[in-house]
């Protein structure tokens, strides 16, 4: 099976086309307003119209019911992502609320982070193994940090997964060989400046990871 490919945290006409002209499976749309790369449901309508055939994910930090509402209306998302302290009781509640299939973000160092996390969230529709991210930081990703991925050669979950943190072009096709990751997911590894996608860098990154 090929590796999946989501480009996340996009907010732009321009990169959106970008996304869908290098051949990513999936876009993320960040509903979250400390980020810089967030987007309000009504500013993600218009994304949402193009590439109706692309995979929209929404993306949220202990997001109460109405706004995820609002974004699975506006947004046309396909699933959530959720990225903050949610934990496997809030995942089966949006999974029968919104009929929509449910991703969960977790930090991880050690292939006892990724056994503890396969095990609480074994109900999720996927796993997305990210890095933990460093006291202080007050975004739970989209940081740029990376995790040893060898840890994944003993503790692979035994459930749809992806992985995300520290991908870039230059690291996503080392990350591919070494983890066999059915999706790779990348927000800042793929911008010229927080929260700003660089085109050329989406279709580089697809191209990697393709090749790999």
């Amino acid at each position: 099976m090929r590796t999946r490919i989501k480009i996340c945290g996009i907010t732009t006409p321009d990169t959106l086309v970008a996304v869908l002209n290098a051949g990513a499976d999936a876009c993320g749309f960040m509903f979250y307003p400390p980020s810089p790369r967030a987007l309000t449901p009504e500013a993600a309508r218009p994304l949402a119209a193009r590439g109706p055939h692309l995979l929209k994910v929404g993306v949220f930090v202990d997001a109460d019911d109405a706004l995820i509402g609002a974004a699975v209306a506006a947004g046309a998302l396909g699933a959530l992502q959720l990225q903050g302290a949610e934990g496997p009781a809030r995942v089966a509640e949006l999974q029968a609320r919104f009929g929509l299939p449910v991703w969960k973000a977790v930090g991880v160092k050690t292939a006892a982070d990724v056994a503890t996390a396969a095990r609480s969230f074994a109900g999720a529709d996927l796993l997305l193994l990210d890095a933990k991210p460093p006291e202080g930081v007050t975004l739970p990703g989209g940081n740029g940090l990376r995790f040893d991925w060898r840890i994944l050669n003993e503790a692979k979950p035994a459930m749809p997964w992806g992985l995300a943190g520290g991908l870039t072009v230059e690291t996503v096709g080392e990350a591919i060989r070494l983890t066999g990751a059915p999706l790779v997911d990348v927000s800042s590894g793929v911008e010229s400046a927080p929260g700003v996608k660089d085109v050329a860098k989406i279709g580089a990154f697809v191209e990697a990871a393709r090749r790999a």
